[in-house]
């Protein structure tokens, strides 16, 4: 028996007036997820617990069989495990993106967050501008570290947990109320916009027009995080595709192999058939029982408040990864159990997380449950079937 989680970030939505009053996922065209569910077991789970912010990094700790209460220490740290930075219990992680402010004002304070992802930088972009304010900055108490895209981290010796604003919570808002009280990290946030604003990466980028990446944004921060392993935990040895730097972390933490796939950046357009193809491999040639694949792209589209899109990302993560891998392993013979969902909502109405319930399609080849339903958030809370502790649906997958 082989096992999968197909997980899209931030999928699940609320109906939307421009889509005839239907979710994304309702809306958009998803054959492959359709024809699992009318055989598989449908509901709605809870992955973010009461009072805890509604993050990827709870949510998908959750998904993963890790109740986000024993096991959360903060983002970052999580990220720096896949990034390489080695943390001592006395460090502190927090997350450094690459942000895109309004040009206007002459206030620091004044300006407004316009996109929390610089336009889905480059790495390689991206790099360049870590690189020119380390010198600036660095030093035996701060460290920055290159991660994917516009994520990055920065590294704070002796460090204290700062209460810190996802950039992607206030978007489109004056930031000056939510600026760090520390600081040190409130003058490195103001001082990077001098220096990046008109880097040359920034002015190719506006030349090109694209989002410059002018300003540094502190969030997420945390203490270094001990996860138990995963295949001790489940009997089961697991690997995890995904080409963001939170998940990776996840993985490397709980014991999993991280298996890269060239051309899977997160966007929109990533490579959605590789990621298919290396989840297949890992079953039937790579000796893993367990493969959680990773989709960035609906949570993306919603942050970016592209119904369009995310009704496309939604699409492509059924067309060209779920009926690819199910195509394969129906081929192979190999039995295995599938477990589709999101990790929590991104509604394109507030373009951030929410702690809303989300819905999951539990699908096992050998069985047909005749539930004659399709996929989608009214469909599943419409079966009555409700997990509150989202850390127990890999209980439920592992389930024979």
């Amino acid at each position: 028996m082989k096992y999968l989680i197909i997980l899209g970030d931030g999928m699940a939505d609320e109906p939307i007036e421009s889509l005839g009053g239907k979710t994304p996922l309702a809306y958009a065209d998803t054959p492959n997820m359709d024809r699992l569910a009318a055989r598989a077991e449908l509901g709605m789970v809870r992955t973010v617990p009461e009072g805890m912010s509604p993050g990827s990094d709870t949510a998908n700790l959750s998904v993963l069989g890790y109740n986000p209460r024993k096991y959360y220490t903060g983002r970052s740290p999580l990220e720096a495990l896949s990034i390489g930075a080695e943390m001592k219990d006395s460090d502190v992680a927090l997350r450094c993106n690459l942000v895109t402010l309004t040009d206007g004002e002459t206030a620091y304070a004044d300006k407004k967050i316009l996109d929390h992802s610089s336009g889905e930088i480059t790495t390689g972009e991206a790099a360049k501008l870590i690189e020119a304010v380390r010198p600036v900055f660095e030093n035996d108490t701060y460290r920055f570290f290159v991660g994917t895209s516009y994520r990055h981290l920065l590294l704070w010796s002796e460090g204290r947990v700062e209460e810190l604003t996802p950039p992607h919570d206030i978007l489109g808002k004056t930031i000056g109320e939510y600026l760090p009280e520390d600081p040190v990290l409130r003058d490195m946030m103001e001082r990077s916009y001098e220096i990046l604003d008109k880097h040359p990466v920034n002015t190719d980028r506006e030349r090109r027009g694209l989002h410059k990446a002018n300003s540094l944004w502190f969030w997420g921060a945390g203490t270094r995080p001990a996860l138990d392993s995963f295949e001790e935990k489940n009997g089961k040895k697991g690997a995890m595709i995904s080409a963001v730097d939170l998940l990776k972390g996840i993985a490397v933490g709980a014991g999993m192999t991280n298996i890269s796939v060239e051309g899977a950046d997160g966007s929109l357009h990533t490579n959605y058939e590789g990621k298919a193809q290396a989840a297949v491999r890992a079953l039937l040639e790579g000796g893993h029982d367990f493969v959680y694949v990773h989709v960035e792209a609906p949570d993306e589209m919603g942050h970016q408040g592209s119904v369009e899109n995310k009704v496309a990302a939604i699409e492509y993560l059924d067309q060209r990864l779920i009926g690819p891998a199910c195509q394969a392993l129906d081929a192979s013979g190999e039995p295995y159990r599938m477990l589709i969902m999101p990790d929590h909502p991104t509604p394109i109405r507030v373009r951030t997380h929410v702690a809303d319930p989300i819905p999951y399609l539990l699908y096992d080849s050998r069985k047909d449950v005749g539930c004659g339903l399709t996929y989608n958030e009214e469909t599943a809370a419409g079966t009555g079937v409700m997990v509150d502790e989202g850390y127990r649906m890999v209980e439920r997958l592992f389930e024979e």
